[in-house]
């Protein structure tokens, strides 16, 4: 059994401003998959000591590429992988053209979409959209979803937003916004958006933005997070659903950030045609996990 607190970080000159860590806590061994457990007294014992870091070498990505396909072989359904760290600059992709029903990470995009849009007319958020905001991201509600979606010019606006933020494979769907495609590689390019200064949505929008996504509901808290190392903060949006007109089985997605002392992620995972929502979950985490790991040990 996993329990996930979400505690927020406040350690000061920190990237990220305005996200939380969620903090997975297993009733099992610390060592568990996906696993992000406080080490508090390691911290402790730590200060004043001199780090001993593991040596680090080339980053193959042939090599995981091959590590990454022969896992998913073993798995049902299919599924696509990009990630970015970037402090090293490192980045890798498997299948990140492939394309996806978005579900809830979707959600990601409208909100996107909505602030550039506010911004550009030189406004802000309503209070009524904010009220809309916080639990359409932290807990995927759809009727927020629906409301958003319709503020934000629905599938014409929201495309429009993202010809600027420079997603050219994502298809918003025309009502049904948990129905647009997308893909691996737009997923890290919009998660860009949220962290680079050149991105067209200001700082402001950002860090809002950010702070959602850092503060999910805890039992929505899974996913990229299994890539999360003790300490690390992580702000993520989960996408699920069962799909019966553009394919069969689940679609389970996940996209997010995953920040630590040396490293900066952004992570999009999707897949399609699991058998069941927990099968594509167990796959998502293993994907992320795997990737991430690899890229952290290399340089």
């Amino acid at each position: 059994m996993r329990r996930h607190v979400i505690v927020l970080a406040l350690a000061a000159g920190a990237t990220g401003a305005g996200l939380t860590a969620h903090q997975l806590i297993s009733d099992a061994p610390a060592r568990r998959r996906g696993a992000v457990v406080v080490a508090t007294e390691s911290i402790a014992a730590g200060r004043g000591a001199a780090l001993v870091r593991a040596p680090t070498r080339p980053f193959e990505p042939a090599a995981l590429r091959q590590a990454v396909r022969a896992y998913l072989d073993t798995r049902p359904g299919e599924a696509g992988v990009m990630a970015a760290d970037l402090r090293t600059g490192l980045s890798f992709g498997e299948n990140e053209k492939g394309r996806f029903v978005t579900a809830s990470i979707m959600k990601v995009d409208i909100l996107s979409s909505l602030v550039l849009q506010r911004q550009r007319d030189r406004s802000a958020l309503t209070a009524g959209e904010r009220q809309l905001a916080e639990p359409m991201i932290r807990e995927s509600d759809n009727h927020a979803a629906d409301a958003l979606y319709s503020a934000a010019g629905g599938a014409s606006g929201v495309r429009k937003a993202n010809r600027s933020l420079a997603l050219k494979n994502t298809t918003p769907f025309p009502g049904s916004w948990g129905s647009s495609l997308t893909t691996p590689a737009d997923q890290v390019r919009l998660l860009k958006n949220l962290v680079s200064d050149k991105s067209p949505i200001k700082a402001p929008g950002r860090r809002y933005i950010l702070g959602l996504m850092g503060s999910v509901l805890d039992e929505q808290a899974w996913g990229v997070s299994a890539a999360a190392r003790p300490g690390e903060r992580v702000a993520l949006k989960n996408g699920w659903t069962p799909v019966r007109h553009q394919g069969q089985g689940w679609a389970v997605n996940s996209i997010g950030r995953v920040t630590g002392r040396d490293h900066d992620f952004v992570i999009a995972v999707c897949s399609g045609e699991s058998p069941t929502m927990e099968a594509g979950v167990s796959t998502v985490e293993h994907v992320a996990e795997m990737v991430v790991s690899t890229m952290r040990d290399s340089h």
